[in-house]
């Protein structure tokens, strides 16, 4: 904005106004000079003119960042203050994300909740007011930094889309996060029944510099809705790596769908909604091929698959994928002899045709697959093998070391230790503790 000079009558004016406020408010009021009167009054028995009333101080407000900042730093948002009173309001105007945040006890500070947004302008007008009642209203504009660098930050639940009670909320950082605190600070859950969980970094993971999962302590309550918001634009990530955008997203939990399998026994049994709806044979990899151990979630299905191995090239009908090296739920029509008595795939569960069909119809991505009896353990990151970690095991990925409480109105970050027991049972609530060994 140009600065415009005074000239002219304008500044005379200015002038005279700074002269007239020179000349006021002295120790003694100037008496007019008056026929049989001193032009000024003295002696003892000059009487004395009143004292003007000092004009009530009203509270000393500051603002951070300052009136005209440039380049400010989102990720420490805005801080208010009132020296000598209290905070009456304080509003953001901002093209940007809605500003929200709270007062302290006694209002005499205030601070922006989420990072502010990178490359965006701000003005923020504070009202305050003293104990004599004196108000200050304060103005300050400012603009944040545009960052060198910047990361993003995907999610792979899709919109409205139904997953299974064992389904974690995965999401895929384009940079190495290092500053993990400050990312997880800004995730938030809202679900429509109340859920304790924590979130869990992985890095790296297998489809990004940095992964961070957040898992219910216990499986989701089905028929939940869960609506995830990342306050990520403004947060420093890394060391001069800032994110740019905000992420949202709103998905459903579906009806409880849970295969627990014996690969000794060669059986497994569905459980729907709590209840046992099939109990059925099955065969399971072979010596050498052993089908490993573990609480696993379905990933992906298509009939049919492709499936190819050491001498085999098929195409293989009602295929539920559990493991991201190739281990299904699957049609064995050629195996129906086997299922039951003998261990014989490449690693697959083999079902007979129907029993995979009604399986197939059955799953989405999330639900969850106990495999257990055999002689190979599992292995962390075949598949989302969030469920191999016991529930202390997982809040130790947490880098604010603390849970997640969530419902409708949001989520808060809590201690571990002031969480009520956990009284979930295995298998159809939780998995069981050790299940990948």
């Amino acid at each position: 904005m140009r600065r415009i000079g005074l000239t002219g009558a304008a500044a005379v004016a200015v002038l005279g106004m700074a002269l007239a406020g020179c000349t006021s408010g002295g120790p003694l009021a100037t008496l007019p000079a008056s026929h049989g009167a001193s032009a000024s009054a003295t002696g003892a028995g000059a009487a004395a003119a009143p004292s003007a009333k000092p004009t009530p101080a009203g509270p000393v407000v500051t603002i951070t960042p300052g009136n005209g900042t440039r380049g400010a730093d989102p990720s420490k948002g805005i801080a208010v203050t009132a020296s000598g009173g209290t905070l009456k309001n304080v509003s953001v105007r901002t093209a940007g994300d809605p500003v929200t945040g709270s007062y302290s006890a006694g209002s005499t500070s205030w601070h922006s909740r989420w990072a502010l947004n990178v490359s965006q302008s701000y003005t923020v007008t504070v009202t305050a007011a003293a104990s004599n009642g004196s108000t200050v209203t304060k103005t300050a504009a400012f603009r944040t930094l545009t960052p060198a660098s910047t990361f993003t930050t995907k999610i792979l639940e899709g919109y409205g889309q139904s997953y299974g009670v064992g389904m974690p909320i995965i999401l895929y950082f384009s940079q190495r996060i290092t500053n993990r605190a400050a990312v997880e600070h800004a995730l938030q859950i809202s679900t429509s029944k109340p859920v304790i969980g924590s979130w869990y970094w992985d890095y790296p993971c297998n489809m990004a510099a940095t992964c961070a999962y957040f898992r219910p302590r216990d499986y989701w309550p089905a028929g939940t809705t869960v609506s995830f918001t990342g306050h990520l634009n403004g947060v420093e990530g890394a060391p001069g790596v800032y994110g740019h955008h905000t992420l949202t997203q709103t998905f459903g939990i579906g009806q409880s769908v849970i295969a627990v399998a014996s690969t000794k026994a060669h059986r497994t049994k569905i459980y729907v909604d709590g209840k046992l709806r099939y109990d059925w044979p099955i065969s399971s990899g072979k010596p050498g091929d052993d089908t490993p151990d573990g609480s696993y979630l379905t990933i992906e299905k298509a009939n049919p698959v492709e499936m190819k191995g050491p001498g085999y090239d098929l195409m293989v009908p009602w295929s539920v994928r559990f493991t991201f090296s190739g281990d299904y739920y699957h049609d064995a029509y050629w195996s129906v002899g086997q299922q039951g008595f003998e261990n014989v795939s490449h690693g697959c569960v083999n079902l007979a045709p129907a029993d995979a069909e009604t399986y197939y119809n059955l799953a989405v991505p999330g639900d969850p697959i106990t495999i257990g009896g055999s002689p190979r353990g599992g292995t962390w990151g075949n598949g989302w093998t969030m469920w191999f970690l016991s529930w202390p095991q997982y809040l130790k990925g947490s880098a604010l070391h603390q849970a997640v409480e969530a419902g409708p109105g949001g989520s808060t970050f809590v201690n571990p230790a002031t969480l009520p027991p956990d009284t979930a049972k295995a298998p159809l609530q939780t998995a069981a503790a050790n299940n990948s060994v």
